[in-house]
């Protein structure tokens, strides 16, 4: 998904490619062996196949919503905060969502660790729509997805911690945005024979 936001948002327009994960094409893992998704495949060849490299690539070509725009000493914390997130609490996130997959760990353990991360993000938030203040930055985007899935694997749970009281609020802003209403578009399955879908959707 914030492989997307970051395309959204940098106005690229790219051939849009919908796959089922049990069913990986041929030419996706000629493409990327590793068999994960997203996979970019760019003009030049290249291949992009981790979700915050798509993001950077895109707002490096593009940035004209300022997602890029930190201090000095702002970009250092981003940057922190992305490692946190893509480490330390998708590890436990995983562990968390997909307990039945990992029956040899504790799911309250893991839960546990999400909410560790989950509190400084709410400290980090003080009050402010974002994590930065007033204005989106592309660190936000980059974590968002991950609360969101969080928030999936126990609603119940995730909404009765209250001290999240602005971190709840950064989610909901995020959820009845409309570039959330964008990404979440629904393709069908692409199939060689198709012709080419572009992402964004048309309105």
């Amino acid at each position: 998904m914030r492989a997307r936001l970051a395309l959204l948002a940098s106005e690229q327009i790219c051939e849009h490619r919908e796959i089922l994960l049990r069913d990986k094409p041929a030419s996706m893992l000629t493409l990327s062996p590793k068999g994960t998704v997203p996979v970019m495949w760019l003009p030049d060849g290249r291949v992009l196949d981790e979700s915050l490299d798509i993001m950077y690539w895109a707002l490096h070509n593009n940035d004209p919503l300022g997602w890029l725009e930190y201090t000095s000493n702002e970009i250092f914390l981003a940057t922190k905060l992305i490692e946190e997130n893509d480490g330390p609490f998708k590890h436990h996130l995983d562990r968390y969502k997909y307990a039945d997959r990992y029956e040899k760990e504790n799911l309250e353990t893991h839960r546990d660790g999400c909410l560790e991360t989950l509190e400084k993000l709410n400290a980090q938030l003080n009050g402010n729509n974002w994590l930065f203040g007033a204005e989106a930055r592309m660190v936000d985007y980059a974590i968002l997805p991950f609360i969101r899935q969080c928030r999936i694997a126990n609603s119940d749970w995730f909404d009765s911690q209250n001290q999240l009281e602005d971190l709840h609020l950064w989610l909901q802003n995020f959820l009845t945005s409309d570039i959330f209403n964008t990404v979440m578009h629904k393709y069908e399955v692409w199939k060689d024979e198709d012709d080419p879908v572009v992402f964004p959707p048309a309105h």
